[in-house]
């Protein structure tokens, strides 16, 4: 599958400097305490560079991280580099990868799941989810809403002035409610003139039915959805739903 962020990595970090990891390592750390039978180890999909990864591992996790662009797991691995954090990182697609053993806690967060190219797919990381969360364990993702598909993304365009790079950001709204985005980032090299760089990816809508039906199959019970990370409830003009699951034990 193509990951749409052999450019995008470089970039990536400096572009969602707005997001506080900390505190959402924070909330998966009370999530596990609140509700998983054990509060050993936890498995990041599409772990990206590595900043949740490093977050909850400094909380005394073992981590996993799992992602399927090599360019995202190379700043991943340049973050966790020389320290003693317990953190190892596969180079895998979250619809059909393996690990040793089943994780405590699995998360999938900053919509990466919209990020899929349609239901197929998400059934198919829905299994693997399944099968590699230890009964008991917890399953905590986050969704893109209708709302920003539809009303902040739709067929918008952003621009980012950092000090060393240019980026502009295109939205497409398709039909189904998915998002194209096409991303030209203008790099300041050494000799003061700018590189070209560009990717492009597609965040598709699910609806609530269909991941509750998913989630229902591969032995989740839904602990809550909330607005963002917030535990509050969802609105009308949410962005984002985290869902909290907890997987059922065989009985």
């Amino acid at each position: 599958m193509d990951t749409g962020y052999e450019s995008f990595a470089q970039f990536y970090d400096r572009l969602t400097d707005n997001v506080d990891y900390d505190a959402i390592a924070q909330l998966v750390h009370d999530l596990v305490q609140q509700y998983a039978d054990y509060k050993e180890s936890i498995l990041d999909l599409a772990c990206g560079t590595g900043a949740l990864c490093e977050r909850l591992a400094k909380l005394d996790y073992y981590v996993v991280g799992v992602d399927n662009s090599p360019e995202m797991l190379e700043m991943a691995q340049q973050r966790i580099d020389g320290s003693e954090l317990s953190v190892d990182l596969l180079l895998q697609d979250m619809t059909d990868f393996e690990l040793y053993g089943a994780a405590d806690c699995t998360v999938c967060l900053l919509d990466s799941l919209n990020h899929l190219k349609d239901k197929q797919q998400l059934q198919k990381a829905f299994e693997r989810v399944g099968m590699f969360t230890c009964d008991g364990g917890l399953f905590v993702l986050d969704l893109n809403t209708e709302y920003k598909h539809r009303k902040v993304l739709a067929n918008n365009a952003f621009n980012f002035d950092k000090d060393d790079f240019f980026c502009a950001w295109q939205n497409e709204l398709n039909d189904d409610g998915s998002v194209h985005i096409y991303l030209d980032f203008f790099k300041k090299e050494n000799d003061g003139r700018y590189s070209r760089h560009s990717d492009d990816f597609t965040e598709i809508l699910f609806d609530d039915a269909f991941i509750e039906q998913q989630l229902a199959k591969n032995g989740f019970e839904l602990i809550g959805r909330y607005d963002d990370f917030s535990l509050e409830p969802v609105k009308p003009d949410s962005q984002r739903v985290l869902w909290v699951c907890k997987k059922t034990a065989k009985q």
